[in-house]
């Protein structure tokens, strides 16, 4: 039987601030600058205006206008970041990181030397505020589903075990929204159905779940509404996806600018694709419009890639169809995922005899000897601003 922990650091992004500034503790503070910026994190003293993270910053700063909103430094983040995950791996080498400030940790294996779960999560939850001066909530349970769903509900600050024998008393008057896989279209097509609580999906037959909402999405939430979850912690640290987006300084309705932009972007992903010695095999593109909706479309191949010119030819295919001419647009984002270590070399009907990679090769090395900008496409002459890398 496992035992798995979720923990998730406390407001992680405001909590550093606060180290770092001392003097804002106990005040609503936002992190997130610039009036076209959005919400990175919020203490909880800000959380109590209704202040979330996603939100626009004009829109916090309207609800809380006392608030003191301050810009990221994601250096400082990303050095928190490491040292937590160490203190992670000093319990147990099986730690799966899910972002800079959450993990899910397989510690059964460290039970005999370290004592149960909860005596585990009370010595990390120790350490990380004694080493670093930011607390974490810690979900405990058998599955990394209901751990995380576990944390979740001791925030902040707090730690609560989910046994065996109360996992369905804990998770079936959850709301639908609470669970993987259950995003605004998935909750529609079950609030269709008249399913609102986790405890509705386990009551709802198997098969109907798979004609609503497809074979495998279906399935999943079936399994996960019994508490049923046997994905193992992986401490595979392969990169699951490469991005690059923009949020512009002012809204672009030109379709040539836009397509510009995601020129840019694709070329910063697609080298940093090859310079990891890795090929994709889906290539997505996510568009926000003005009003703050977001759309993404991908593609998936029959054969991973890894040239600039074939990944923006599909990226350029993927925004043509969306057939938003004109459309006022606030960010666009390329994202290359499904990555492989190797591919098949395949000559494409129409391709070039040498085909893109060689070319790409001649400038990626260009660029490592005189610089990110000593070659670039003949559109991206005209100096831009660099665009915000996510992984």
């Amino acid at each position: 039987m496992s035992t798995i922990l979720h923990v998730d650091m406390d407001a992680f992004y405001a909590s550093v601030a606060e180290l770092d500034h001392p003097e804002l503790r106990g005040k609503a503070l936002v992190v997130g600058a610039g009036a076209r910026g959005v919400v990175l994190s919020a203490n909880y003293e800000a959380r109590k205006f209704g202040i979330r993270a996603a939100m626009p910053v004009g829109r916090a700063q309207r609800m809380a206008p006392h608030a003191i909103f301050v810009a990221p430094e994601h250096h400082r983040y990303a050095e928190i970041s490491e040292r937590v995950m160490a203190i992670f791996a000093a319990f147990t080498p099986k730690v799966e990181p899910i972002s800079l400030d959450e993990a899910f940790l397989d510690v059964t294996g460290a039970i005999r030397l370290l004592g149960n779960g909860r005596k585990i999560a009370e010595d990390i939850r120790a350490r990380v505020f004694k080493e670093e001066g930011i607390t974490c909530s810690v979900g405990i349970a058998q599955s990394k589903f209901i751990a995380k769903l576990a944390s979740q509900h001791c925030k902040p600050n707090g730690m609560l075990e989910i046994r065996e024998e109360r996992i369905l008393e804990f998770l079936h008057p959850l709301p639908v929204a609470a669970m993987w896989g259950v995003g605004p279209k998935t909750g529609e097509a079950l609030a269709k159905l008249g399913l609102h609580t986790i405890g509705d999906i386990a009551a709802t037959p198997r098969a109907t779940l798979i004609r609503a909402l497809g074979e495998a999405s279906g399935a999943s939430l079936y399994e996960l509404a019994w508490g049923r979850d046997f994905r193992e912690v992986s401490n595979d640290e392969s990169d699951k996806s490469i991005s690059a987006a923009e949020t512009f300084s002012h809204d672009l309705d030109n379709p040539e600018e836009i397509l510009r932009e995601y020129l840019r972007l694709t070329e910063k992903a697609s080298a940093r694709l090859r310079d990891r010695e890795l090929f994709a095999k889906t290539i997505s593109i996510k568009v926000r419009f003005s009003d703050f909706t977001t759309i993404s479309r991908s593609k998936t191949l029959p054969q991973p890639i890894d040239s600039t010119q074939e990944i923006y030819e599909i990226v350029r295919t993927l925004y043509k169809a969306l057939k938003i001419d004109r459309a006022r647009l606030r960010l666009v984002g390329v994202s290359l995922e499904n990555l492989q270590e190797g591919a098949h070399e395949q000559m494409l009907l129409g391709s070039r005899e040498k085909g893109w990679r060689e070319a790409d090769t001649a400038i990626d090395r260009a660029r490592a000897r005189f610089g990110s900008s000593s070659v670039r496409p003949g559109r991206l002459i005209e100096p831009e601003s660099e665009p915000e890398e996510l992984d």
